[in-house]
Formats: C-alpha cells, structure tokens, sequence
C-alpha cells in the first residue's frame, strides 16, 4: 500500500568472490580489490587524506628524508612489490597508517614518542604488511563500495586536526583509517612486520620495546594515543608476547639506531614545545577561548615562527571574534609559509565573505576545494552566488552537501529550501499513499525540511469507473513546521494499488 522512497548506492559493489593467496602469508584468501583497484584507491585519496590530517610536515626535510629512507628499507624487502610512499604529516596525534597500494603515513605527534629507529622500523613495517597481505583493502571490500569521491561523509577529527570541517575527498581513506584492525591482522602486521626488520639490518627487539610502550600509554588511557593509533591499532599484551616469541625465532642483534634517529629528530624535538603550546591554545579555541587562544597562539610564533600553522590558530580566533581583517592578515601569514594546505584557503575565504569581498572569497574557496573538497567551502560558496542573484549556481553548490551529515549539511537543506521549494515542491515534501478503513486514498505529506512551510499543493491523477483519466487539486491549509506530518483523506477511491502512489505535488512555501 505504501510507495517507499529508496537510496540507492552511488558506487558499483566491489565483487567479493575471488580468492587469491597472500604473498605475506602464503595462505589463501578472498580478495576485497584487485591489485589495480588497490592502487587506484591509494593514489586517489593519499592527497586528500594528508590535507584532511594536517598537511605534509614541510618544515623539517630531513626528518622527511630519513623516514622515506627508512621505509624505502623495508619496503625493498616486503613480499609484495607495490608503489609504496611515506610521509609525515603536521598532526600532533600519535598515530600512523596505510592506505591501500602502499601509501603510508606516520605522524609528527607518534614520531615525538619514538626512542630509536629500530622502534620507527616496527611502525612502518608493521604498516607496509597491512598494505602487503591487504588488510586495509579487504576491510573496505568487505563493508562498502568502491568509490573515490562522495560529498557527504564527514571526517570525524579531534581538535587537534584540521579534518574535522572536511566532506569528501577522502572518504575511503578516512574510513579505512579510522576503523579498527582485527586482533589477527594486528598480529600478522606484527609478524611479518618484524621479519621485514630483520632483513633489513634492524634489531627486532624494538618491536617489543614499541608494544610494551603502547600496552603501557594505553593502561594510562592517555587521550591523545586513545584518538590516534590505540582506536586502529589496539595493543594487547598478547602482542607483546607475540612479539617476543617472533624476535626470538629471528637472527640476533641488528642495528637500534638510537643516535641516528635522535639526530634526524633533533628540529622536530626542539619544536615540540611550540607545537605542544598551539595544542592548548586549539583546545582552548574549541571552548570559545579566543583571547586565551590568541596568547598560546603568539607564545609558540615567539618559540617557532616557520610553523604556519600557529598563525592559522590565531587566525581561527581572530574570525570566532569578528575581527575579519585581522583574520585575513594571519592567513595571510600562514599561506606565506605553506601555500598548499586547504584549510588557510578555506579560512581566509570565509573571513573575505564576511567582508562582501566575494571575488576574492570565491578564488581562496575554490582554492580550497582543489585541494580538499569540504562542505564549508561549498557552503560558503553557495550563499556567494546566492547573495549575487545568482541561484542556479548557489543551488548546485547546496545540493553537493545537503545530503551529508552534520550542522552544515543542515544549513545547506535550509538554505536549498529557501531558494527552490517554490519552483521544486516535490523535493522538500515528501508523500506517502494508504488505504483509509473506507478503502479511500489517503495522502500524507510530510515537510522534509527544517523550516515551516504552508500552501501545499497536490493534485491526485487516477482513471474513473468509466476509464477515464481524471485529476483533482488539493490544497494543504495548516503550516507544517518542520520534519511535521500531515493526513488529507481524498475521499477518492477504491484505492487498491498499493505499489502507486498517484499524487504530485504541486506547491508549497516557506511559511511568513
């Protein structure tokens, strides 16, 4: 009796019934992706997933350089030749992970808690195996659908990131980072992570000191590891047992390279501080703070002024106080340093908004979505064109994010609603056919939008006793506000086709 409305997937079901053995393992598994797939879906959101967790950490290349070294070790021995990549990125969480296709990322905020480069060898080893035996690719084959880009899932972040405003772009990526390793394929990456040490000169013993660190940080519940590697990676004392039992049955000795590392480390550390400042002053912007932010802020440009990030904090506290022009002043600052993240972009083209300054907003936004497309950007771009008279362009933009999750997507069905419920009635009301206990249709309507509307219209199309084709016009009298549901028994009948609902609608408004 009823004509359900049904979503349908926006991407082709990967096919799951191959099986294949794993050059890791040398077992035989079914396969989430194929090789090709793997590698598209790598390629495709590594950029965007850098932007969405800080951005490459630029201003220490030879930490950049010594962690490609060392990965580049340990790939050149992995079982399974892949187009591997390494990077740091400018997060203070601790965390690290992979990418199907061998792309790989670790960030400055685990790398800061690392004792040696044997211990930075038994992360990205363990990392390489998850790319190698295809742990990141079968999850995602298992659950959802191959795609690379879909507007409407939101980055969940925690203060301390960027990606916390982002949509899209990098929604495999986010997902397959954010979802977290079975015990088995903890322990295999574990493993075969650790054989790949040994054959590349390290000594396996660096692995178990790196797990007895991480049961221990996540006995002390220490939020930082918590929202970062420990909510993927989850350490056990079983693995560190693993482990031992792993770096037994290898050779002996192998370099722990504590002084290389604390060499190739030394900036970073010296940073530290500042970037551990501009932490606090982020937490304390997240709790309406602005000036505390802005003092925390100008603390670590004092301690490390390279760092553009610190004059994008005091840029966010500058707009959260209305301050538009000194807004712009600071990411201007930041984009001086770093020309190639989103999220100064974005900024400085919602402070430019607020300035009417739309043409130059326009270009920082777009710049933005070149770079990560997010729903504020699209946003911001939706009310520019709507504020310029120009509505068609203002409603692709709403409708690119009205279907995600979160306030913005919210704003952005309301705003969709104000600009093209008049000349779309049909997308904002939604109908739904029944059986009265007389046998008449009976029409309900429900307001799909956050904002009243009044003036409902609809016209009921069904062919007589007679055969012939008729249609009658009903109108709505009571305002809907929103998410409300309203009944109109037609008094029409019989009506038996449950599987038809014959109304359009026709009309309705935003109520005045």
């Amino acid at each position: 009796m009823l004509n359900r409305l049904k979503l349908f997937p926006v991407a082709i079901l990967v096919a799951l019934g191959a099986c294949a053995v794993n050059p890791v393992t040398g077992k035989s598994e079914l396969v989430g992706m194929s090789e090709e797939q793997e590698i598209k879906v790598g390629e495709e959101n590594y950029g965007p997933m850098q932007q969405a967790e800080g951005g490459e950490f630029d201003i220490d290349p030879v930490l950049t350089e010594y962690v490609q070294s060392i990965g580049d070790k340990l790939a050149a021995v992995s079982d399974r030749s892949l187009p591997y990549e390494f990077v740091v990125l400018n997060n203070s969480v601790p965390n690290a992970w992979a990418l199907p296709g061998g792309k790989i990322a670790l960030n400055r905020g685990l790398l800061t808690e690392l004792q040696s480069e044997a211990e930075l060898a038994a992360v990205i080893g363990h990392e390489i195996v998850h790319a190698a035996a295809g742990h990141t690719s079968q999850r995602q084959g298992r659950t959802t659908v191959l795609q690379s880009i879909l507007l409407g899932t939101v980055i969940a972040t925690s203060g301390s990131k960027y990606g916390d405003v982002a949509a899209g772009g990098a929604n495999i990526g986010a997902q397959l980072i954010t979802q977290r390793y079975g015990q088995g394929d903890e322990l295999e990456s574990d493993k075969y992570g650790m054989k790949y040490m040994s054959l590349a000169g390290y000594d396996p013993q660096g692995a178990v000191e790196l797990q007895k660190t991480f049961v221990r940080l996540s006995e002390g519940r220490e939020s930082d590891w918590l929202s970062g590697l420990f909510a993927s990676h989850p350490p056990s004392q079983k693995r560190v047992d693993a482990n031992i039992e792993t770096a037994a049955g290898l050779p002996s000795g192998g370099e722990l390279g504590v002084e290389p590392f604390k060499a190739a480390m030394k900036k970073t550390m010296k940073a530290k501080p500042a970037y551990d400042i501009n932490d606090e002053g982020r937490k304390l912007l997240s709790d309406g703070e602005a000036e505390k932010a802005i003092a925390k802020a100008n603390e670590a440009i004092a301690m490390f002024p390279e760092e553009a990030h610190f004059y994008a904090l005091r840029g966010d506290a500058r707009l959260l106080n209305e301050e538009y022009n000194m807004a712009v002043t600071n990411y201007d600052s930041a984009i001086d340093r770093r020309d190639s993240f989103f999220y100064y972009y974005l900024q400085r083209g919602r402070s430019k908004e607020e300035l009417n300054n739309y043409a130059e907003a326009k270009t920082d936004l777009e710049k933005s979505n070149s770079l990560l497309q997010t729903s504020v950007a699209y946003f911001s771009l939706g009310r520019i064109a709507a504020a310029e008279g120009d509505t068609e362009t203002a409603i692709g933009h709403f409708e690119k994010i009205a279907g995600a999750k979160g306030d913005v997507a919210v704003a952005a069905q309301t705003e969709l609603a104000k600009l093209d419920l008049s000349r779309n009635p049909h997308k904002y009301v939604l109908k739904r056919c029944d059986a009265s206990s007389n046998g008449d249709l009976v029409v309900s309507l429900k307001n799909n939008t956050t904002l009243p509307i009044d003036n409902i219209g609809f016209v009921v199309e069904y062919t007589d006793a007679n055969g012939r084709q008729k249609s009658e016009a009903r109108k709505v009298a009571a305002q809907l506000d929103g998410g409300e549901v309203t009944s109109v028994d037609t008094h029409l009948g019989p009506y038996t086709d449950g599987s038809n609902c014959p109304v359009r609608i026709t009309s309705a408004r935003i109520a005045e």
